[in-house]
């Protein structure tokens, strides 16, 4: 049975995938199919959804894995990329310009992911239990 910290570890992976996909893709599509450009939401109201899915899954699964490992490289390089991601978030593109926004958000979430691909690293060569 995979356990919490497991799944919250490879939640904030894929979540930090999917932001990325979402910020090179959607142009692209919006591109191809104009029409989806009339349906979607704008891009903030996704940036914050992405956010609030982002945030208490990262801060569960960083403050676990430093806990059991004392790997503060860990919580160092998370804490980085969701400051980077709240930032780009909160200012926008209005404050910081499209392309911008688009690197810090891509750099945030590629070192939240990072940091909880260490995380599970740590796990699978300690004896913890934390991702049996």
């Amino acid at each position: 049975m995979i356990s919490v910290q497991a799944l919250a570890d490879k939640t904030a992976i894929s979540l930090s995938f999917i932001c990325a996909v979402h910020c090179l893709a959607m142009p692209l599509i919006f591109l191809l199919l104009p029409s989806l450009a009339a349906i979607y939401f704008d891009d903030e109201t996704a940036h914050l959804l992405m956010l609030f899915a982002v945030l208490p899954v990262s801060i569960f699964a960083l403050t676990m894995g430093c806990t059991k490992h004392k790997d503060i490289v860990v919580f160092i390089l998370g804490a980085v990329g969701l400051a980077i991601l709240v930032t780009a978030v909160l200012l926008g593109h209005d404050a910081l310009g499209e392309l911008v926004e688009k690197v810090l958000i891509l750099s945030g979430a590629t070192i939240i992911a990072l940091s909880h691909i260490r995380n599970h690293a740590l796990c699978q060569r300690s004896d913890c239990d934390c991702h049996s």
